[in-house]
């Protein structure tokens, strides 16, 4: 599943080839699912601090319910948009063995939002420790770690053709 140079690999045409397995695609696709329905249910104007989806909205003036209300009002809906749109791109792009830059950057933001949500969801924390086997959010653990992987690596992909870093001159 995760193959020596990991799953994203930029080619000198400014493409980059995706070896993602059937099964890691259908797992993608079906958190990908999962999150459309919580953008649709939880997504509107009254995320409470139990949503799912709450940190993928934060509060811009918590002291100012008037203006909370006023910027919730502009930018709540194009944000919504946004969020279903890239989750429809990478829906569509998945299973392509390339994808093109633009393609790849709403890649890495939709992962962020899953594992965001799904760490939420989980309440994870720094000193998470070896998955147990028998825990009943194993699997979404699992899940949970394998985005933070190709979160990683779709990362490094897009950074991978930046220079190194020099010293500033004095």
């Amino acid at each position: 599943m995760f193959g020596l140079g990991g799953p994203i690999r930029r080619e000198r045409d400014g493409s980059y080839t995706v070896r993602l397995s059937e099964p890691e695609q259908l797992l993608v696709k079906a958190l990908l699912a999962q999150l459309r329905t919580l953008l649709k249910l939880e997504g509107g104007d009254d995320l409470d601090e139990g949503s799912g989806t709450r940190r993928l909205f934060p509060t811009a003036y918590p002291q100012r319910e008037d203006l909370e209300a006023e910027y919730v009002g502009m930018v709540r809906d194009e944000l919504l948009a946004e969020r279903l749109a890239a989750i429809d791109l990478v829906e569509e792009t998945i299973v392509l063995p390339s994808v093109d830059e633009d393609q790849l950057a709403t890649w890495l933001r939709t992962f962020n939002d899953l594992r965001l949500v799904l760490g939420t969801r989980l309440d994870v924390s720094e000193e998470m420790g070896e998955i147990d086997p028998e825990d009943p959010d194993a699997p979404a653990l699992a899940a949970y770690e394998y985005l933070g992987w190709l979160l990683e690596h779709t990362v490094q992909a897009l950074t991978g053709g930046l220079p190194e870093p020099t010293e500033p001159d004095d």
